[in-house]
């Protein structure tokens, strides 16, 4: 099994025929992702070849669900339009919303990932590399090849620590790899894939990667806690950070001790989280996990 993106899982591409939109769409299908259709007012009715699959392109969100009945739009359109897209993805009651686009304003992330909760729409992002269940479906932009099907879990505030992560631990494989992206405000938390994970059969262990700014990872470990009975084992970026600097993602700030990542390493250790301090340990860490000599 997996969370959220399974191989039934139907796509649109909001942004399909921008010069990302068509790579990336490239990109998914080459890994079994069934895209059904684009999404661009100007160009609705045309078809994309992307060789072996010519895809529809719809005026609209709405349209296309109407035709394919898809229920997973993966968003590529520019910072300022994202709000737009979102919220008539959201409106046309799309399950599952991918937002890839970095710099979305902040103002404009607030009120969208609010607009789609209220009417059940799942927001991934922005500024994310989506998900990807190996072997099934690939929503975003991470790469398709650097891993196979398996047992861990994945949930991930950097997209380049999650293909690390794949990669290292790629003879062991994953249900899903989920990259929620490193913005103040997100529409999908660790703690949404932590309890997502915990109900997945499939999913043995989790891996949680984090990174300085924010409390996120100390609300995790409290729902760990309180609430998941798999292993977990985590990663936090940023012990060499400087203080009071943005690193990286907007999100990822530093004020006194909140935020740092001892201090959100210490919270996760607390309950019982085996905490990294490389990439490669974490790796480590979670073989020793699965064959029971942690």
């Amino acid at each position: 099994m997996a969370i959220y993106l399974t191989q039934e899982s139907r796509v649109l591409v909001q942004g399909m025929t921008g010069g990302e939109g068509m790579r990336h769409t490239r990109r998914m299908l080459a890994a079994g992702t069934d895209v059904v259709g684009g999404v661009n007012p100007r160009k609705a009715g045309r078809t994309v070849d992307f060789g072996d699959r010519a895809v529809p392109v719809f005026g609209s969100v709405t349209e296309g669900i109407a035709a394919t009945g898809a229920d997973v739009s993966v968003v590529f359109v520019p910072p300022a339009f994202v709000r737009a897209a979102v919220t008539e993805a959201a409106d046309a009651g799309i399950a599952l919303a991918v937002v890839i686009t970095e710099g979305v304003p902040v103002h404009d992330s607030v009120a969208c990932t609010a607009y789609a909760a209220a009417r059940g729409t799942r927001i991934i992002g922005p500024n994310c590399p989506g998900l990807i269940s190996p072997g099934q479906s690939n929503a975003g932009i991470i790469p398709a090849d650097i891993t196979k099907p398996g047992r861990i879990g994945l949930v991930s505030k950097s997209g380049t620590l999650t293909y690390q992560l794949m990669y290292e631990l790629r003879d062991i494989g994953f249900s899903t790899c989920v990259g929620i992206g490193g913005d103040p405000v997100v529409g999908t938390s660790h703690i949404d894939c932590l309890a997502a994970f915990e109900s997945d059969p499939d999913t043995e262990l989790i891996v949680l990667i984090g990174e300085i700014g924010g409390d996120a990872e100390e609300r995790a470990a409290g729902y760990i806690r309180d609430h998941v009975t798999k292993p977990v084992v985590g990663y936090i970026a940023g012990f060499t950070a400087p203080e009071g600097r943005t690193m990286g993602h907007a999100g990822a700030i530093v004020s006194g001790s909140s935020g740092t990542a001892r201090a959100k390493k210490e919270a996760l250790e607390a309950v019982g989280v085996r905490v990294g301090g490389t990439p490669t340990e974490t790796a480590r860490l979670v073989l020793a996990a699965l064959e029971g000599t942690a």
